[in-house]
């Protein structure tokens, strides 16, 4: 299996192997702010959560996903994220399928997470490129994907059909070898300024 799953560990955040063990943390942090009304994300609703976890289990079995639970340094759940649309053949994946509690949003936590996820994929993995996707509409992620140093390489139109029915454009971004070693300094600056 292309990629094994593996527990990365920074200084604010934790990932493990996503599992129903995290499902009362995750009903918990998806109820803060209400993040399955979103109507431009796919965030469960936290009666919703164990199945979700369940979805992205078949689909790690199907060898298309690898998900991660998002920890707090204490241990405590506060959020989703996945290597997704893996392409072992081609060392080729997505990060995705990200979302975490509202009180924890904008902090330290997802810029160390997506370090430790790029690190990951570049650095043991030898990916050969990593994409970020997001709703066209969804500026606040497209916003933060672009503070990663990810470049944005096109939007797929008309792409997914959204659970209200809306039909969803794309934004398609990927950071490739060779723009790693800038993406890393600038993902550690931005962790160092939060911390002074």
């Amino acid at each position: 299996m292309w990629p094994s799953p593996i527990r990365l560990t920074g200084q604010h955040v934790g990932l493990a192997p996503l599992s129903q063990d995290h499902a009362t943390d995750l009903a918990e942090a998806s109820a803060d702010g209400d993040l399955h009304r979103l109507w431009y994300t796919m965030v469960p609703t936290p009666e919703g959560v164990p199945a979700e976890i369940d979805r992205r289990y078949g689909l790690q079995a199907e060898g298309k996903m690898l998900p991660f639970a998002i920890l707090t340094p204490q241990g405590k759940a506060v959020g989703m994220t996945t290597y997704m649309n893996i392409d072992a053949t081609n060392r080729r994946l997505e990060i995705g399928s990200t979302w975490y509690r509202a009180s924890v949003q904008r902090s330290a936590m997802n810029t160390e997470c997506k370090l430790l996820m790029l690190q990951h994929a570049f650095e043991d993995l030898d990916c050969i490129a990593v994409e970020f996707r997001t709703h066209f509409l969804n500026t606040q992620s497209r916003r933060a994907i672009e503070r990663l140093g990810a470049k944005l390489d096109g939007v797929l139109r008309n792409h997914m059909v959204m659970a209200n029915g809306t039909l969803r454009d794309t934004a398609v971004y990927s950071i490739l070898p060779h723009e790693w070693p800038a993406v890393k300094a600038n993902l550690s600056w931005q962790i160092e300024k939060r911390q002074s």
